[in-house]
């Protein structure tokens, strides 16, 4: 059935082509009083009194703003267990750090994902889901890395699927395959490199793979070996890198030709802005900082030196228990230094590029129809307000579910 959205303030995001480089990534394109025409999961046509057909829903937007869904390039959606009495060991003064080595953190997390049956997994992932949908979220990339064995990485990866198949929205699966180290299992990185890495890759070609450079994760030279062989299996690759500490990942990533360096909290000057001139993206994470000891990325320094710049929840059970769009939007603006049409361009067309599609995260005639319409008739409201639910409705393939 049509839909047709009538009198809104419509964020296009313009014509220029998407991914935007530096401060570009803020120019909205809006248009104030527009229609908008919706059939089937794409967006028929944009104007101004645009006929309404016979069969179609009219939604009244009365001035509201009407721009693309949200784009959340990076999370840990898929889980098992809890981690709050790690969260109130924290509140007590132990860092994340102290408790990842006396074998919490992750390998707590791994422990409780290796007990769940792939159904549990699926079932508790598509509840996160339909909350981060609600919210605005339509398209999101989902990465494993709580198996850390074969077996285990395989399961997540089939949840992640199953869900996918499920959802209405659409879902990009990446294979985290360096994340903690499984202090059980005799030279690890081996095993993971030469096992988990091949079977992963038959079951799955093409996925992207990722790796947590750190101390106490993977090392540099751990992490270059790891993603050497998945580029040999022809897999793009992501990395977590100077979240606590600069250990040359950024530049690594660089000459690998990476997609993406996430976190970038702890990198140096001279690193932040040599990925600002490549063509890796740098994927900038508040939530994470937020909870977890207020230290946070220098976003308006990356976009001054024209940089790639997405934001994302990193939603997980540990340092981002969160898979709110709205609250990192607010918190890129207030910790990052991003302005508030800055932050929308970061959470939108520009994390859309990152995970390779070219059909969202813009308004225009033959797009994908994933739109939100706010409560405000102003979208600088969306950074400004914080803790609450701007989100009045929202459209996921052209088909209403929420209003």
């Amino acid at each position: 059935m049509p839909l047709l959205i009538r009198g809104a303030r419509v964020l296009t995001l313009g014509e220029q082509p998407w991914p935007r480089r530096g401060h570009a990534i803020g120019d909205l394109s809006a248009l104030d009083n527009a229609d908008v025409l919706i059939h089937n999961d794409r967006i028929a046509s944009i104007g101004s009194d645009l006929s309404a057909p016979a069969d179609a829903t009219v939604l009244e937007a009365q001035g509201r703003v009407l721009m693309p869904a949200f784009v959340d390039c990076h999370t840990h959606l898929c889980w098992a267990g809890s981690r709050i009495d790690e969260w109130q060991q924290r509140l007590a003064g132990r860092t994340y750090q102290e408790i990842h080595a006396a074998g919490g953190g992750i390998m707590s997390t791994v422990r409780a994902v290796r007990d769940a049956s792939r159904e549990a997994l699926t079932t508790s992932l598509l509840e996160r889901l339909a909350r981060i949908l609600r919210s605005g979220t339509t398209t999101i990339e989902i990465k494993s890395g709580y198996g850390l064995s074969t077996r285990d990485e395989l399961a997540m990866l089939a949840a992640i699927r199953d869900a996918a198949a499920q959802w209405p929205g659409s879902i990009t699966p990446t294979a985290l395959l360096g994340h903690a180290k499984d202090p059980d299992t005799p030279d690890f990185v081996r095993r993971t490199i030469d096992h988990t890495l091949p079977a992963v890759s038959a079951e799955h070609p093409g996925i992207a793979i990722d790796a947590f450079c750190e101390k106490g994760a993977w090392s540099l030279e751990e992490t270059i070996l790891l993603f050497e062989a998945a580029r040999e299996l022809g897999h793009p690759l992501r990395v977590h890198a100077d979240q606590f500490t600069s250990l040359g990942m950024t530049p690594a990533a660089i000459r690998l030709g990476a997609r993406s360096v996430d976190h970038l909290e702890a990198s140096t000057d001279a690193d932040l802005h040599a990925l600002a001139q490549s063509t890796t993206f740098g994927v900038m994470l508040p939530c994470c900082g937020f909870h977890v000891d207020n230290r946070y990325a220098r976003a308006k320094a990356f976009l001054d030196a024209a940089g790639l710049l997405a934001i994302a929840t990193n939603a997980n059970p540990g340092s981002a228990p969160s898979g709110s769009m709205p609250m990192t939007i607010a918190l890129a603006v207030r910790a990052l230094g991003l302005t508030p049409t800055e932050a929308i361009g970061a959470a939108t067309a520009n994390p859309a590029a990152l995970l390779g599609f070219t059909d969202r995260g813009v308004i225009a005639p033959g797009k994908r129809a994933d739109l939100i319409l706010l409560c405000h008739r102003d979208e600088r409201a969306l950074a400004y307000e914080f803790g609450a639910d701007p989100v009045d409705v929202v459209v996921c393939g052209g088909a209403l579910v929420r209003s």
